[in-house]
């Protein structure tokens, strides 16, 4: 089965949880994916999907293994395990990381999100966030996309989590035209 048809009949059964019709671009891929180094560390995905964000992160160099996959959609894990079977790929809501505890794992040098924020809750979209950056090391970064112009967090948001948002780039390559930014944690001065 090909990859847009999965993503058309997941997004037909649950509308609000895959938010598109088809799979992000590869135009998207390469640029939510463009500031990711292997050095930063191991990357945690949000919402992979078909895994098209998740080629393009191992296309630049992150190794299968050092990828955690966060997937809800049942229907997407056979194809993720297939396709990646040294990354660590957990069934869970993003939205409860805080259950997922570091440990004496290393933490996640970057994070990419390829779930839709605008679609969630503003309480699920801060857990998800506050979730993530406790399991990101320090200088972690966490690539967002969104449909909108702006950024899918909002200001308010972004100050009670101690975070700063900057766009990285918008892509007119992609079914919509999608904007990529990076949230990091604000410098402490």
């Amino acid at each position: 089965m090909s990859d847009a048809f999965a993503f058309f009949r997941s997004w037909l059964n649950d509308p609000k949880r895959v938010s598109s019709v088809v799979p992000s671009s590869p135009r998207l891929a390469e640029m939510i994916t463009s500031q990711v180094d292997p050095r930063m560390g191991p990357v945690i995905e949000l919402g992979p999907g078909t895994g098209v964000f998740t080629r393009a992160l191992v296309n630049r160099g992150v190794a299968p293994a050092d990828l955690t996959l966060i997937e809800l959609g049942e229907e997407f894990l056979p194809m993720l395990r297939k396709r990646y079977p040294e990354a660590t790929i957990l069934s869970e809501d993003a939205a409860r990381l805080e259950r997922l505890a570091p440990g004496n794992r290393r933490l996640h040098g970057a994070a990419v999100s390829g779930l839709p924020l605008l679609a969630m809750p503003p309480a699920t979209v801060l857990r998800i966030l506050s979730g993530t950056f406790r399991l990101l090391a320090p200088g972690g970064q966490f690539f967002q996309f969104t449909y909108g112009w702006r950024c899918p967090v909002p200001a308010p948001m972004l100050q009670r989590l101690g975070l700063e948002a900057h766009r990285v780039g918008v892509t007119l390559e992609n079914i919509p035209p999608a904007t990529v930014y990076r949230i990091s944690r604000m410098p402490l001065h």
